[in-house]
């Protein structure tokens, strides 16, 4: 069963979480030396410093105390350990010159936004696989926040059409059955026409990419990372390139579940299509020769086809039993 690439893909180990992160940061500057023992670390300051709340910063500092590493004083906040004097040292801790590689990339982000892309990611996984209702207080734990963050996310991630509200108010992951994915390519055409007719593209740079897609090897195997490249710059260049905002944000929010999909397809080991990449190239070529209306007509072409090899993958993994890896809060409904 192809599913180690999936595995290899995806780490059911969540992200760390923001206190833990502030943690090891801190943690590393005071093994290097800079945070000096018997220095004050005080909230306020140290949240100002690392762009992070206090009350993070007062979680990390209590692992620290747990661990030794700091200590209660008879002051306001904690003591770095390692000095056999009391007297507390206080410096500025908004102009310590501290080490901040090893601090979380979301540092200073809102909480939904750093477990955004984790979820959106969790829930991709499972779109050609079935119905799974989606626990919020098993997302809220896995990832260790409130719930009302986890509503925040789930109801962006509603937007785009990855999860729903069932009639009892609980969120599901619908499956991507075939007829949803055919009315997903059939809004696409729609959309992605209207769009296409009232774009300016950038034609030197779909030339480029024409250029680049044929320049690919025909005798080596295309990987998901390079048929993604060329699907989205085609997407931008000539479909995104239109003026009416509206119509490029619905165009992008249809396209979003059906990609989505696409990579879990790939990620089981099914073949990305050069055929796709070379039906854009012949948009391309029609765009540049300036008849417009034969480049939206082999854009619904390679619409219709693209629907045609989707479904023709739905039904290999029909046979397919879930990865076992799932989020544990993805529930079978």
């Amino acid at each position: 069963m192809p599913q180690d690439a999936a595995r290899d893909a995806h780490s059911d180990t969540p992200p760390p979480t923001l206190f833990e992160a502030t943690a090891a940061l801190l943690r590393g500057n005071i093994g290097g030396g800079r945070l000096i023992p018997g220095l004050v670390l005080q909230e306020s300051a140290l949240s100002e410093r690392l762009s992070v709340s206090r009350a993070t910063i007062k979680r990390a500092l209590s692992i620290l105390a747990e661990e030794g590493l700091v200590r209660r004083f008879s002051g306001r906040g904690y003591l770095v350990a390692g000095s056999g004097d009391d007297t507390p040292r206080r410096l500025d801790l908004r102009k310590l010159a501290l080490d901040l590689d090893g601090m979380d990339e979301s540092a200073g982000r809102p909480n939904w936004q750093r477990i955004h892309d984790r979820i959106e990611s969790d829930l991709s996984r499972c779109l050609i696989f079935g119905r799974y209702r989606v626990v919020e207080a098993l997302v809220a734990q896995q990832f260790d926040v409130s719930r009302t963050v986890v509503r925040d996310v789930l109801g962006r991630l509603q937007e785009r059409g990855l999860v729903q509200k069932s009639a009892t108010s609980r969120w599901v992951v619908e499956p991507l059955t075939a007829q949803r994915i055919k009315d997903k390519f059939e809004l696409r055409i729609v959309l992605e026409n209207a769009a296409l007719r009232t774009a300016t593209p950038d034609g030197a740079a779909l030339a480029d990419l024409a250029q680049d897609i044929r320049a690919l090897p025909a005798d080596q195997p295309l990987s998901p990372e390079t048929w993604f490249d060329m699907d989205a710059r085609f997407f931008q260049l000539a479909i995104l390139a239109t003026p009416n905002c509206d119509l490029a944000t619905y165009v992008s929010a249809n396209r979003s579940a059906l990609e989505a999909s696409q990579r879990v397809l790939f990620s089981i080991g099914l073949p990305p299509d050069r055929q796709a990449l070379l039906e854009l190239c012949m948009v391309i070529d029609l765009l540049q020769a300036g008849t417009l209306t034969a480049a939206a007509d082999m854009l619904t072409t390679h619409l219709r086809k693209a629907l045609d090899r989707t479904i023709a993958q739905l039904k290999i993994v029909s046979v397919i039993e879930p990865p076992g890896d799932l989020a544990s809060y993805l529930v079978p409904d």
